[in-house]
């Protein structure tokens, strides 16, 4: 009987249940264990790699092993030299994909509030929106009581909608969106080099292992589940973010792809476009930011507020502003040069016809006439 009336009181009053839903983020503790088991993971994957793999190189082989060479210390440093900052970059960009909000409808925009169903603008999308009803009308969310921007989908989990939707991921027990987005695709990027640099340096040790008849089974048992889970993680983690990079080149989202991919027609094949598509550039500066230097790094904001995006009809739109504002000066540019500022251009041929404008004459001094 609570669940119906609180059902009733978020469609009576909107707000409230989206400030219910902001409180209860976080309010589920059971749905951290998904977090939990990953923070487990890199923890226990990266003490193997340090304690089974790195120690023994930089020890000279440790006390259960043969010797090892001079250039094995170095290698040892060169590999803890790469890992140690792979894996702090991980660690900061899961924590940003876990705190970061993906983004929400705002609150104080009146554009996004759902109007009763006799207001004429609750059928009519404004000329931006490029995803409504097949009837024309805007698309709005039941359970937040507000319109919904383009690419804005409502997520039952978090409770709220969310901007540029991707998906819900439970591993970060966040939604990934408009915000955050770039935190995700970067955390995959580091998991991948992160488990291919483990699964190929520590093969090493493995061989080093089976060599070594002398070697404890505590060891051996480490080294070989640590080469394993590095193995399994390298291919999963390679596959979802080449997965990722795909959606990325071509400016669509996961739901996009599941749900909005053009379908295929007799004898041909199934093709995935979007209408948000800015071509290679324009997509990577949509997702990692305008500026490169800061592309590989968690911080900063992708430009925009994640309510409007630049699609085929907004793109033509600037380009013939873009074109009206060339042609204005151009147009300027002509004037300024037929009708020059004083000391340039002004001839006495011209002051004595008369050809020159009426204005300039007024402002410039007149020349006496040569006689004949």
């Amino acid at each position: 009987m609570d669940s119906k009336q609180a059902a009733i009181g978020s469609l009576l009053d909107p707000s409230s249940a989206l400030d219910s839903a902001k409180r209860q983020r976080f309010g589920e503790p059971i749905k951290f264990l998904p977090v939990a088991f990953v923070v487990a993971t890199i923890s226990c994957l990266g003490s193997i790699y340090l304690c089974q793999h790195i120690g023994p190189l930089l020890s000279g082989g440790g006390s259960f092993q043969e010797p090892l060479s001079r250039a094995a210390e170095h290698r040892g440093l060169m590999e803890l030299a790469v890992f140690v900052p792979l894996t702090t970059m991980l660690i900061i960009c899961y924590v940003r994909s876990i705190l970061t909000h993906p983004g929400e409808i705002p609150d104080d925009d009146a554009k996004w509030e759902y109007l009763p169903r006799d207001a004429k603008s609750a059928f009519t999308a404004p000329l931006s929106l490029q995803e409504v009803k097949k009837s024309g009308e805007r698309r709005h969310c039941k359970w937040c009581g507000k319109y919904k921007p383009d690419r804005c989908h409502h997520c039952r989990v978090c409770k709220t909608c969310i901007l540029k939707m991707d998906h819900h991921c439970p591993w970060i027990y966040n939604c990934v969106g408009y915000f955050n987005y770039k935190y995700f695709f970067l955390l995959l990027f580091y998991s991948v080099l992160d488990c291919h640099l483990i699964a190929w340096t520590m093969a090493e040790s493995v061989k080093r292992c089976i060599d070594n008849f002398d070697t404890p089974f505590s060891t051996m048992f480490l080294t070989f589940f640590g080469e394993t889970l590095a193995i399994f993680l390298a291919v999963l983690v390679t596959m979802f973010f080449g997965l990722h990079i795909w959606l990325m080149m071509r400016s669509m989202s996961t739901i996009e792809f599941c749900e909005k991919s053009t379908p295929a027609k007799e004898g041909s094949a199934k093709t995935y476009d979007s209408v948000y598509d800015l071509g290679a550039w324009g997509n990577i500066r949509a997702i990692l930011g305008s500026n490169v230097l800061l592309w590989l790094l968690p911080m900063g904001k992708p430009d925009g507020d994640g309510l409007t995006f630049v699609c085929d009809e907004t793109r033509l739109a600037k380009d013939m502003e873009t074109a009206k504002g060339i042609r204005r000066k151009t147009h300027q540019a002509t004037q300024r040069s037929r009708h020059p500022p004083y000391g340039f251009g002004a001839t006495e041929s011209s002051v004595a016809s008369g050809s020159l404008d009426p204005r300039d004459r007024m402002s410039r001094p007149s020349f006496p006439e040569r006689p004949a």
